[in-house]
């Protein structure tokens, strides 16, 4: 069962000067980011509900969570999805789900953000390259779509497919990654009410460069296993393939769970930086959600099966 306690997570260590030098680049994203809060609103989102999650944190801000990002579809560089994402259009907009369940149907974005009742949860995010945020997310539970579409005996695992188009989303132009970007989860940990579909943050819609219009969020997994701007959810058999572990399968295995103990092969795991801090913090077993969902893991090796 979910609580929402969170323990904290003391400052220990200096960021390195790199970080600090690319605060005028942090400064020139403000800039953009404030021009694009400026343009209307492509719909606007319904009644949300604010929750306890996170209560105990500071989140980053605005222009740190829209400025410093992983989105290969808009380039390999921290700052490129901010600078490039313009071109995704967002509106039309549908999510299937399908596979084996009783009841597959293609939703509307905004049809599935008036469906499920929305609210905010202040999660922790943390990337496998070592650096964290903490970010106010408004979604809603992933589990309770899938009850909708009723899996089957047969439904294990969970596969998430983003949107492929190279017109819309120039960095799949280059064979960076086996396009589309696909992730998967075990079906319990989908149906886990952590897991969020994630619709805005800061109480406003998606910035495309977040992911826009629908992102998946878990928030005891390093950060790539959230997939972004969803346009397929399907219920399999057998764990699917992902962008990642296709990629580099001795570097980002299915499960990677944020684990101190397990290191990346080129880096250490043990410590993390959050955005905006002059400090390292430990990095936490689950990103700290261990008395949420360490159960999903009884019996498992969990340095085999990272």
């Amino acid at each position: 069962m979910a609580t929402e306690s969170t323990p904290r997570i003391l400052p220990t260590e200096i960021t390195p000067e790199s970080v600090y030098e690319r605060r005028r680049e942090f400064l020139k994203g403000s800039l953009a980011l404030a021009l694009y809060a400026a343009l209307p609103a492509q719909a606007a989102l319904p009644a949300w509900k604010k929750t306890a999650w996170g209560r105990d944190e500071s989140p980053n801000t605005w222009e740190e969570v829209t400025t410093y990002n992983n989105f290969y579809e808009f380039g390999t560089g921290k700052d490129d999805p901010a600078k490039n994402a313009g071109s995704l259009r967002t509106r039309p907009w549908t999510v299937s789900v399908e596979g084996a369940c009783l009841k597959p149907r293609t939703w509307d974005i905004d049809a599935l953000t008036k469906a499920f009742p929305l609210e905010e949860r202040i999660y922790r995010m943390r990337c496998v390259e070592g650096w964290s945020m903490v970010i106010p997310w408004l979604g809603f539970p992933l589990g309770e779509l899938l009850k909708q579409a009723q899996p089957t005996g047969r439904a294990k695992y969970v596969e998430f497919a983003s949107l492929y188009d190279p017109k819309q989303m120039p960095g799949q132009r280059w064979p960076v990654l086996d396009w589309p970007y696909a992730e998967g989860l075990r079906l319990d940990e989908a149906m886990h009410p952590l897991t969020l579909l994630s619709v805005g943050i800061y109480g406003r819609e998606l910035p495309n460069q977040n992911g826009a219009p629908i992102r998946l969020v878990v928030p005891w997994k390093y950060g790539f296993k959230s997939a972004k701007s969803i346009v397929r959810i399907r219920l399999v058999e057998k764990p699917p393939a992902t962008a990642w572990n296709r990629a580099a399968p001795g570097e980002y295995g299915f499960y990677s769970n944020v684990n101190p103990e397990v290191d990346h092969p080129r880096w250490s795991q043990a410590r993390e930086r959050r955005i905006g801090e002059f400090f390292k913090r430990k990095t936490l077993m689950f990103n700290g959600y261990g008395d949420q969902v360490a159960s999903l893991y009884t019996g498992m090796d969990l340095r085999r099966y990272f």
